[in-house]
């Protein structure tokens, strides 16, 4: 039975491979989408990578003339969904919404990861920025850059909030330490809203957090807002200054997510899929959707999109190998 199995999936890829070339290009971007695509999202429905995806999905659905059926793969930081997407048929018709942990930070976390970056998937565009802000709790006394510095370098560590070993927030806060020469101890947390609460109400007194879980607790008081990792102010938080301008270093880093096909896919239908995915992030009824949500547009053609997965992967390799973060 397992030959057979085996044979069928030999079969299936050659017949695919045979369909592909004997196609011309023009042909197979002409004649794609004829049925429904599914789009893959590591995450469980309700977050901010789930959201992007189905605000997107919609209008990519809209343009292709064909429904974009979204389906939550949550597990294991996204080795499920991202497993699932790799042994897909490379046909266009199985995207993945594959980000900073999937692409740039899985490769340096775990040895035996079941698939590989860039053997296994194709990129199609880039689809959101996710920002990070700094915060604290109200109560913390910690009101500015120079408080977080002086609490990071104290003699006895402090504590911070984490997602985990290697989270984007995580590393963020490691590499921001690294720059300033301070030390503190990760209180790690399974998600994103339980960290903030325990924040809010000082049993940890800060934390790098997605600006679009934190800003609702920011406005309500809740939380202080501290300063964000980024060359420029956020419009959802434009009273919020820089690193660089709060008296830190010029430090830059955000989560940020694109999609993906499996590799193999035709050119020609990665391309079409590019260029709807990017003509939905222009549409100004998508930007402002993702706005509301904290999240900042960017889509990119497939070979761009490499490229910043690429020098992410280096950046934030060179972070993990130098502390030594495992997720094994």
């Amino acid at each position: 039975m397992g030959v057979l199995v085996m044979f069928k999936g030999v079969l299936r890829m050659l017949c695919s491979a045979a369909l592909a070339a004997a196609l011309p290009a023009a042909s197979l971007a002409a004649d794609y989408p004829d049925r429904p695509i599914r789009w893959l999202v590591p995450f469980s429905a309700g977050g901010g990578s789930d959201l992007a995806t189905r605000i997107v999905a919609r209008h990519v659905a809209e343009t292709l003339g064909q429904a974009v059926v979204v389906e939550n793969r949550p597990g294991a930081a996204t080795i499920v969904a991202a497993q699932e997407a790799a042994r897909a048929e490379p046909d266009g018709y199985t995207v993945l919404t594959a980000g900073m942990s999937t692409l740039a930070l899985n490769p340096w976390l775990y040895r035996d990861l079941p698939y590989d970056p860039q053997k296994d998937l194709a990129p199609v565009s880039s689809l959101v920025a996710l920002p990070i802000v700094l915060v604290a709790a109200p109560d913390s006394g910690l009101r500015s850059l120079d408080d977080v510095k002086a609490y990071l370098g104290r003699e006895q560590p402090g504590t911070f909030a984490s997602l985990g070993v290697g989270s984007p927030h995580h590393l963020a806060m490691t590499l921001f330490m690294e720059t300033i020469g301070g030390t503190a101890t990760a209180v790690p947390y399974k998600g994103t809203p339980p960290a903030l609460q325990d924040v809010a109400a000082g049993v940890v007194p800060v934390m790098m957090a997605d600006l679009a879980a934190a800003r609702p607790l920011i406005q309500a008081g809740r939380l202080r807002a501290i300063a964000v990792p980024a060359a420029t102010r956020s419009a959802q938080l434009p009273d919020v200054p820089t690193f660089a301008e709060a008296g830190g270093p010029a430090f830059e880093a955000a989560a940020w997510q694109g999609v993906v096909a499996p590799a193999g896919t035709p050119s020609p239908i990665v391309d079409k899929l590019s260029q709807a995915i990017r003509h939905a992030l222009q549409s100004p009824d998508v930007v402002r959707q993702l706005s509301v949500q904290g999240m900042e547009p960017t889509g990119s053609t497939p070979d761009a999109f490499r490229a910043y997965a690429g020098q992410e992967h280096q950046r934030w390799g060179a972070v993990i190998q130098a502390k030594g973060f495992s997720a094994d």
